[in-house]
């Protein structure tokens, strides 16, 4: 049986991920992508805004938009220990990059992805919207959602900050 090469969205997607848990699932984003990652604090609610997005922070000074995960993938979204933001830097519009957090149940570890491991997402059908993921990794016997931040979250960053 011959293995056929990965498809070019595949292949660029080949690097190190940090891995964060979603109401029990692993889902991964791209170190490069990640700025740090803080504790769950109180977050200032921004009106007229989708119910995943929880508000914004201030980040040693800079107004942060704040985005609930699992309530955006329409998981369960209650809060515990492990519960942290992880703050990333999204690709808004053009080369416009700007910080926002992301609500997610835990972090995990920071896992390096070969080719073999990674696969492009099946096509679940013209109701499912699987643009944002940018392939399904094995790791350790589970596999695992890779996210395309910048199109699971970008423009919601530019709404939530136009509004402060």
């Amino acid at each position: 049986m011959s293995s056929t090469p990965p498809a070019p969205a595949t292949a660029s997607a080949v690097g190190k991920y940090l891995t964060v848990a979603l109401d029990r699932e692993i889902y991964g984003i791209a170190v490069l992508k990640v700025r740090e990652i803080i504790r769950l604090q109180k977050i200032t609610p921004v009106p007229q805004m989708p119910a995943h997005v929880r508000g914004v922070i201030n980040l040693r000074g800079r107004v942060v938009a704040i985005v609930d995960l699992r309530a955006k993938f329409g998981l369960k979204a209650e809060c515990a220990e492990r519960t942290c933001i992880v703050v990333v830097q999204v690709r808004a519009t053009g080369d416009q990059v700007m910080p926002m957090g992301l609500v997610v149940d835990s972090v995990d570890e920071v896992v390096t992805l070969s080719a073999a491991d990674i696969e492009p997402t099946p096509d679940f059908g013209t109701a499912v919207d699987t643009s944002c993921f940018v392939g399904m990794a094995k790791v350790k016997s589970r596999v695992m959602t890779l996210l395309d931040i910048d199109k699971v979250i970008g423009t919601e960053a530019v709404q939530v900050l136009a509004a402060h």
